[in-house]
């Protein structure tokens, strides 16, 4: 293991992150493996893993660099404490990729078919339980990176995300197999090796044959059928608040000035429901009684239906306890209350502090009164004839909470956020990217409403109709086709990837029996 191993594994890294937003050069998504896997293809378990670890550090490093912004700007964390934190959580994600090396060292020496198969079964096992363990982190997994060809995503109905990232994964086992054949038939003299070396590709190039295929059918599906399909008005409000005056009383009623008079400009519009972002109201909704009356005459003036952002809490008597909650309130154009969704999937150390009761020392990024409390998965808000599936904040990146809401009548999926502890880093642009697969994966339009951006529209294709500037004061307003058809992937969740996962155990406990039978 020479200066060769860590080299191929730096690259790997660093393509794995180019082919994501920012920078966006989707087409190295194919092939960052390929480094990766010549690596590996010599070496022990121990050696892969170590070869393997190195270049998933490589690669969440550059990935989520944004943290450091967010740690110094909001979190309050001088630059030599920030450091160690990046590099602990993008140690804990490299683990992955140190596992997918050392598993996938076997297959490679063993025959092609295996290595073939065995690649991309392991990848998307391991995205899969990097998805759910310790709450589950599933940021821009390798099929992510596609979100833009649209042609390729459309099997997310059927495997959801997973399916584009086997595919990937499986690209670059063929292109690894294909150069390995190459180079055995320099050093050998053996007859007809060249169809060893186009076996894999053909394998590979079949199947992205059918997806585009498949791809093709789905969009034109759709198109055949817009226009007998019905269309809700919405506006998205971007308040580009700063983040820094955001929670400061003295800027509370100038913060909520803004977003009513950008809701005014949205009546021009003629929208059915304008949509704010996440905590877009910097106080406790109903509670602040001059700034509360503020809006609810706003949306009197306006004769429109609202779905506004806000912290909220409730308090127990039996208890004397005070329970915090990321919410959204829905409110029709009377106007009145109707229908109020709690945020489910909590930020550690944003919104709560995890094992608080064993390491009390732990603060949260976030000062607030008090820890955040979960609301209940799959609930939606009833609205006219349709019913909306809200999802607040990073919420959009867990597609079982998309799911869940598709499953319980949701027609339009809603996610509002506030980006702006991103700043113009890439993470906007990765957040974004992802919440353009739960659209495709459950066939719902997709509206968004971020603070600072990226706002926009995404219809059950993945297309995306508009989106905003980061950082700029803006109203979008577009039609949404209502299209609630019920696919795979809604009914039967991530079967793909939980088989790919008791394939991996398989191939785990097959290792394991062969060495202690030798």
């Amino acid at each position: 293991m020479g200066k060769k191993n860590w080299l191929l594994a730096i690259l790997s890294g660093v393509l794995l992150t180019c082919a994501f937003p920012k920078v966006g050069l989707w087409q190295l998504g194919w092939f960052a493996l390929v480094p990766l896997l010549i690596a590996v293809k010599d070496l022990t378990f121990g050696q892969a893993f170590r070869i393997g670890f190195a270049a998933g550090l490589v690669h969440f490093l550059t990935l989520l660099y944004w943290l450091l912004y967010t740690m110094q700007t909001y979190g309050g964390l001088p630059f030599y404490l920030a450091i160690p934190v990046l590099f602990l959580l993008s140690a804990y994600m490299a683990l992955y990729i140190g596992l997918f090396a050392g598993l996938t060292t076997r297959w490679i020496k063993s025959l092609p078919w295996n290595c073939l198969a065995a690649v991309p079964v392991i990848w998307v096992s391991l995205e899969y339980v990097r998805g759910f363990l310790f709450t589950g982190f599933p940021w821009s997994f390798l099929g992510y990176s596609q979100y833009n060809q649209l042609h390729i995503i459309q099997i997310s109905d059927i495997f959801g995300v997973y399916g584009i990232s086997f595919l990937m994964a499986l690209s670059s086992a063929a292109f690894f197999l294909a150069m390995e054949n190459i180079f055995a038939q320099r050093r050998s003299e053996k007859k007809n090796i060249h169809i060893r070396v186009f076996q894999p590709l053909l394998v590979f190039f079949v199947l992205l044959a059918a997806t585009w295929i498949y791809g093709k059918w789905q969009i034109l599906s759709f198109d055949d059928n817009h226009s007998e399909l019905v269309v809700r008005r919405i506006s998205v409000v971007q308040g580009n608040i700063d983040q820094a005056i955001k929670w400061d009383t003295a800027f509370q009623a100038e913060t909520t000035e803004k977003y009513v008079n950008l809701s005014l400009y949205a009546k021009t519009h003629a929208p059915d429901l304008v949509v704010w972002p996440e905590t877009a109201t910097p106080f406790y909704f109903l509670h602040n009684a001059p700034l509360s009356k503020m809006i609810m005459d706003t949306v009197d003036v306006m004769g429109k239906d609202f779905l506004i952002g806000s912290p909220s809490y409730t308090f127990e008597e039996t208890t004397e306890e005070v329970n915090y909650y990321n919410s959204a309130y829905l409110i029709d154009a009377e106007p009145k209350i109707i229908g109020k969704y709690d945020k489910v999937h909590l930020v550690p150390f944003g919104e709560y502090v995890p094992f608080k009761k064993w390491l009390p020392f732990l603060g949260k990024m976030v000062a607030h009164v008090g820890d955040f409390k979960p609301g209940i998965k799959g609930e939606t808000l009833s609205w006219k004839d349709n019913k909306l599936g809200v999802q607040i904040c990073f919420e959009i990146i867990f597609p079982g909470l998309s799911r869940a809401m598709a499953q319980n009548g949701a027609d339009i999926l809603i996610n509002i956020t506030n980006d702006a502890w991103f700043g113009k880093t890439s993470a906007p642009y990765q957040h974004f990217s992802m919440a353009v697969f739960r659209a495709v994966e459950n066939r719902r339009s997709l509206v968004r409403a971020a603070n600072t951006g990226i706002s926009g529209f995404v219809d059950p294709v993945g297309r995306v109709i508009e989106q905003s500037v980061l950082f700029k004061d803006s109203v979008l307003t577009g039609n949404i086709p209502i299209y609630n058809k019920t696919c795979l992937y809604t009914r039967y969740g991530d079967f793909f990837a939980i088989l790919c996962t008791l394939l991996t155990s398989n191939l785990i406990l097959m290792g394991f029996l062969h060495r202690k039978k030798r």
